[in-house]
C-alpha cells in the first residue's frame, strides 16, 4: 500500500448457543511431540510434520467466521481443500468476541470446543488466560505493535470504520452531526454490541475522534450515541447483508470491507455506497489466538501457518482487507498489485488504539454503554 493506506505502518508509526459435546480425546501427534505445547513449527520438526500431526487429529472447529466477512468464505474452502483430511466445524458464524471466548470456558474438554479465536483487541487484552502461546513462522514479519510479544495473540487482517448508507434512503453523511438530522430517524445502527464485539468497539472509537475527543477517553463516542438514541435516529439491529438488503438498516458503521462487502452482496438489488468521513480516520486489526484448551491442537496451529502464508494474506487483500504481513509482502514481492491497488484512499491522519487505550475505552464501555442507549 502506498503511505497513506498502509495500516501496518499507522501503527507502528503510533505506539500502538452452543451445546456441551462428549469428551475431547486428542492424539499426540505421530512425531511425540504434545502438540498443546508447540509454540512454533520447530516443535513439530518440519511443516511436513505440522501437517501430518494435523490431519491425524482430522479436525478442526472454528467460531466467528461469517463467511461473507473479510473474504472469509473462500479462504476456509481453501483450507477445506487443501486438506481434506481435515473436518472443519464453523460454528456461531455471528457470534462476537466475548462469545467466542464464553463458548470455550463453556465448551472446555469437550471435541466441540473451539480450536481458534478471531478476536477484537479489546476482548483479546482480556482473554489471555485462554489462549496458547505460538509463533508462527512469518512471526517476524508481523509489526512488533500488532502482536502481543509472548505470543499469545497476533493481529491478522484490518481496516478503516467507515460508514455505509443507502443513498436512496438517506442523503449523504458528511459528518457525525449529519447522523443526528431527522433523514436519519431510526436508521443508523452499528455491528453488535461495542462491550462485546470489536467492530461495534471501533464505531465507538470512530465517532470519539470524529467528535472532539480522543483514544484515551471514548467519553465523546459514548457521547454521541446517546445523543443519537435520544433524538431516535440509532437502530438497535445488528446489520447483515440481508437487514441491508431490506433497508432495515440504511446507514451502518463498520469497518470498511464490511460496508464494500454490504454492496458486493446487494449485487445491483439496491444502492450502497461507503464513505470515511473526512478528518481523523479510526483504524484496527482483528487478531488470532490458539485456545489453551483446542481439542485438536495441531489443526490450530496448522491453520494459523495458513493464514498467514502470503497466499491467504493476498486473500484478506480480495476481500478489502489490509493484511498484517503487508509491508513484508511489497517487500519480498509477494503481495496481489492489482488487489493492492485497488484498496480505497485512507485519511492521512488516522489513529489506532493501543493496548493501554483499549483497556481503558472498554472498562467505560462497560459503566456507560448500557445506560447511553437504553
Amino acid at each position: 500500500m502506498n503511505t497513506t493506506r498502509t495500516l501496518a505502518a499507522v501503527a507502528l508509526a503510533t505506539t500502538a448457543a452452543l451445546t456441551l459435546g462428549a469428551c475431547a480425546t486428542t492424539e499426540a501427534p505421530a512425531s511425540g511431540v504434545d502438540a498443546a505445547t508447540a509454540t512454533s513449527i520447530a516443535d513439530f520438526g518440519t511443516f511436513a510434520d505440522l501437517e501430518a500431526a494435523a490431519k491425524a487429529e482430522g479436525a478442526l472447529n472454528v467460531i466467528a467466521l461469517p463467511r461473507d466477512w473479510a473474504n472469509y468464505g473462500e479462504i476456509l474452502d481453501l483450507f477445506i481443500e487443501r486438506y481434506p483430511e481435515i473436518t472443519v466445524t464453523e460454528a456461531s458464524p455471528d457470534a462476537s468476541s466475548a462469545e467466542e471466548i464464553q463458548a470455550a470456558e463453556n465448551l472446555a474438554g469437550q471435541d466441540t470446543a473451539p480450536d481458534v479465536f478471531d478476536l477484537g483487541l479489546a476482548v483479546a487484552l482480556q482473554s489471555t488466560d485462554y489462549f496458547a502461546p505460538y509463533f508462527v513462522e512469518r512471526w517476524d514479519d508481523i509489526p512488533a505493535e500488532l502482536k502481543n510479544e509472548d505470543g499469545l495473540f497476533w493481529a491478522d487482517y484490518g481496516g478503516y470504520m467507515a460508514i455505509g448508507y443507502d443513498p436512496d434512503a438517506v442523503p449523504a453523511p458528511t459528518s457525525l452531526d449529519d447522523l443526528l438530522g431527522e433523514e436519519y430517524r431510526g436508521k443508523v445502527a452499528i455491528n453488535g454490541d461495542p462491550t462485546q464485539a470489536g467492530a461495534a468497539f471501533a464505531a465507538v472509537g470512530m465517532a470519539t475522534v470524529q467528535n472532539g475527543g480522543t483514544l484515551d477517553d471514548f467519553g465523546a463516542g459514548i457521547d454521541f450515541f446517546e445523543e443519537l438514541n435520544a433524538v431516535g435516529n440509532f437502530v438497535k439491529i445488528d446489520p447483515t447483508p440481508a437487514t441491508v438488503a431490506s433497508g432495515e438498516t440504511p446507514v451502518v458503521f463498520d469497518w470498511d470491507y464490511l460496508n464494500n462487502g454490504y454492496a458486493a452482496d446487494l449485487d445491483g438489488q439496491r444502492n450502497w455506497e461507503v464513505v470515511v468521513l473526512p478528518g481523523t480516520g479510526y483504524a484496527g486489526y482483528y487478531n488470532q489466538a490458539i485456545n489453551i484448551d483446542a481439542p485438536n491442537p495441531a489443526a490450530a496451529r496448522l491453520w494459523m501457518e495458513f493464514l498467514y502464508s502470503p497466499e491467504v494474506q493476498n486473500l484478506w487483500l480480495k476481500g478489502g482487507a489490509r493484511p498484517a504481513l503487508e509491508a513484508s509482502m511489497v517487500a519480498n514481492g509477494e503481495i496481489d498489485e492489482a488487489l493492492y491497488a485497488a484498496l480505497p484512499e485512507a485519511p492521512a491522519d488516522t489513529v489506532v488504539p493501543t493496548a493501554a487505550q483499549s483497556e481503558a475505552a472498554a472498562a467505560l464501555l462497560g459503566e456507560r454503554w448500557a445506560t447511553a442507549v437504553q
